[in-house]
Parts: C-alpha cells; structure tokens; sequence
C-alpha cells in the first residue's frame, strides 16, 4: 500500500452512511464508488461541509450538495467546482457565513458589487479579495471600513485619500488613520476623530 494511499474502511453504503451521520469527516474512509454517491455526500455535508473535499468531482459540481456544504462551512467553497465558485447562490450562501470566503469566488463574481457587498457587510476585510473596481466603489468601501480597521488598506488610493470615506473609518476605527492618504493623515478634522476614538493617537 502507497503511503499516501486513502484508508478504505467503509465499502458498503449503509456503514459509509451511519459513519457520516456520525463524523462528516469519516466520508474520507468511504470507498471512492460511495463518494460519488450523493445521499451520502449530502449526509456528510451537513454535518461537516468541509467533507466536500472527499466527494467525487462530480459531486463537488453538484449545486445542491455544495450549497449544502458551504451553509454548513464556508469555506468548503474552495472545494466546489470552477463552475460553481462562479455560480453566484453558491457564493452568497458561503458568504453569508463568511465574508472572507470571498476569495474562492471567481474573478466575475469578485467584480459583482452585490456579492462583494454582502461580503465586507459581513466582514471588511473581504474587500482585499474584490475587483480593483470595487475597491475604488465608494458604498462598498464605506461597508468595509465600519466592519473592519484594515479594511481601509484594500481601498484604491483615490479613496484613501477621500475625506468622507476616511472619516467613516477612523470613527469607527481610530486605528484606520494610518491607512489614509498622507494628506488626510495631517487633516486636523480627521485626526481629531480618529483621536476621539482612539485615546492612544495623538
């Protein structure tokens, strides 16, 4: 036996099942004919969508069994297939559980202001994974930087040198001021926000 030959311990499909019911991850044990079966992916999944990785391709191209897997963890989207990391449920299910998940969505979907939205809504620091496009849109840039402090690094240098923008991120950041431009760093206004929130700039 190979070293880096799979352990094969669950070749028929009532043990592959009560042993996925039990640990998602067991489907790594299960015979590769039972991992192309989709009732037992779909058990695996829901219990540990990182399982998806043992599924067949076929499987990993399945848009039910993914969405169930990345719902579950979503980070099981990197798994899933081209196809389906450019499918855009697919990805807001993932995102809605996580926002950085954004970073296995295709190049299209990372341009989607709608998808990149609703990953910085969940979590700023998405925005390093969106389009250069996006990171130089004003909305989505303002829904990074009030859910996270870095997220004004990832803004285009158009941006962080935008009063408006910087100043929704040093108060809700006091910390985001050292990711503005260098002009909006010496803005009496913004420093002063900044140092509002945080009693530590001075």
């Amino acid at each position: 036996m190979s070293f880096y030959q799979r352990e094969v311990r669950y070749t028929s499909r009532r043990d592959a099942l009560k042993a996925v019911e039990t640990h998602g991850m067991a489907l790594e044990y299960v015979s590769a004919e039972l991992r192309d079966d989709r009732e037992v992916i779909l058990a695996a999944v829901a219990l540990d969508g990182w399982s998806l990785q043992y599924a067949s391709r076929r499987l990993q191209n399945d848009r039910e069994v993914v969405i169930a897997a990345v719902t579950q963890r979503a980070w099981a989207i990197q798994c899933a297939s081209e196809e389906l990391r450019d499918d855009k449920e697919v990805v807001l299910a993932a995102l809605k559980q996580e926002g950085e998940a954004l970073e296995y969505a295709s190049d299209e979907l990372r341009n989607n202001r709608e998808v990149v939205l609703a990953a910085v809504e969940w979590n700023g620091r998405a925005l390093k994974f969106s389009s250069e496009e996006l990171q130089n849109d004003k909305g989505v840039v303002l829904a990074a930087v009030n859910g996270y402090e870095g997220a004004l690094k990832y803004a285009s240098v158009d941006l962080r040198n935008d009063k408006e923008v910087v100043l929704a991120a040093v108060k809700a950041y006091g910390g985001a001021l050292r990711f503005a431009s260098e002009e909006l760093r010496g803005d009496v206004a913004v420093v002063l926000a900044a140092a509002d929130k945080d009693e530590g700039i001075h």
